[in-house]
């Protein structure tokens, strides 16, 4: 167990490392053939040289090899991680500095204003996947050939074939207008679900209820995904043999069910729920958009719009970060869960 965890931390620094570079080549590759960011900041209007110049300089973005397009820029690149010094010092990710906007705020103060939105999203995504998508594949899997079984197979073949924006846009029109609207004109129903729960759009009166809907849309995204993959490792477990020694043992069904099947059939379920937080980061962007809630989707999707590369790279950065840490966690989780996960 020890030389797996060292292997698999000895994998995650290279990985890191090469994303990372990854990501700053084609934001480089960007400002060499689109040209100065900075000019954004004017519109249509033409800056004076002058200031174009400081803030360009204020921005770091000054470096002559980013005006000569395939340039890697390796100087910038280990100047961002922080291992190369700039203006005499050391200043980059490893220092906790992930760039500033073109207002000059800090890219570390705008996701920690958005991320409290997203986490409460994505929380509300994972429990709907979990419980939701855990239920419906035990359910299923139990009953092979049955009513249910067939109806999670329909139903996830349909959630998973309709693209996530196609179903953030239903599900706000058809639940978030149409069904709130007829909620609310019910006297009777309390305005913190009528018009927080099942609203159109986030509602800052109703903080919480109203990222139910957006956080629904997310965890529809791995739920079809969790329920099939419970189902089929359900169905699997109960043929095995010690499943049929436990029931020659006169078990009940609910502990042959509760405790021998579904323990070993939820190895890749937890797996699968791992990589789905990090999946939550990139739906984020769709829904968030969708539901026009201030979390770190948001906030990519206006740095795309409005041209702000340093925003996005360091964003995505983070978010980068994140998953790989995430993937690492399930991995070593994984080898917890199934002691024959090894590597030779």
């Amino acid at each position: 167990m020890g030389r797996y965890v060292i292997r698999r931390l000895l994998q995650f620094i290279p990985t890191v490392l090469g994303t990372l570079f990854l990501l700053h080549y084609l934001t480089s590759v960007g400002m060499q053939l689109t040209g100065n960011p900075v000019r954004a900041l004017f519109g249509d209007k033409t800056p004076p040289k002058s200031t174009l110049d400081a803030i360009t300089r204020a921005l770091h973005l000054d470096d002559p090899c980013l005006k000569q397009p395939g340039n890697p820029c390796f100087n910038l690149f280990f100047q961002r991680i922080g291992v190369a010094k700039v203006n005499g010092h050391f200043d980059g990710y490893l220092q906790g500095n992930f760039g500033t906007d073109l207002h000059f705020r800090a890219v570390t103060e705008i996701v920690g204003d958005a991320m409290p939105f997203t986490l409460k999203i994505t929380l509300i995504a994972f429990l709907v996947e979990a419980i939701v998508g855990i239920l419906a594949g035990v359910l299923a899997g139990t009953r092979s050939g049955g009513f249910m079984d067939y109806f999670v197979k329909i139903s996830t073949v349909l959630v998973i074939s309709v693209p996530v924006f196609v179903l953030g846009l239903l599900i706000q029109e058809y639940v978030g207008v149409q069904f709130g609207n007829w909620l609310r004109g019910m006297s009777w129903v309390p305005e913190w679900i009528s018009r927080g729960m099942f609203g159109a759009a986030y509602k800052r009166d109703y903080p919480f209820a109203s990222l139910m809907l957006p956080g629904v849309v997310l965890g529809l995204l791995g739920l079809a995904t969790t329920a099939r993959l419970t189902r089929t490792s359900v169905q699997e477990n109960l043929r095995a043999d010690f499943v049929r020694t436990a029931r020659a043992k006169g078990l009940t069904t609910k502990r042959v069910i509760g405790v021998h099947t579904l323990r070993n059939s939820l190895i890749p379920v937890v797996t699968n729920l791992g990589l789905s937080l990090a999946v939550y980061l990139t739906g984020a962007i769709v829904t968030e958009g969708i539901f026009n809630v201030p979390g770190i989707g948001n906030k990519i999707g206006r740095a795309i719009f409005q041209g702000e590369s340093v925003v996005l790279i360091g964003i995505t950065t983070m978010l980068v970060l994140a998953y790989l840490s995430i993937t690492l966690l399930v991995d070593l989780l994984y080898a917890v869960l199934d002691p024959r996960i090894r590597y030779e």
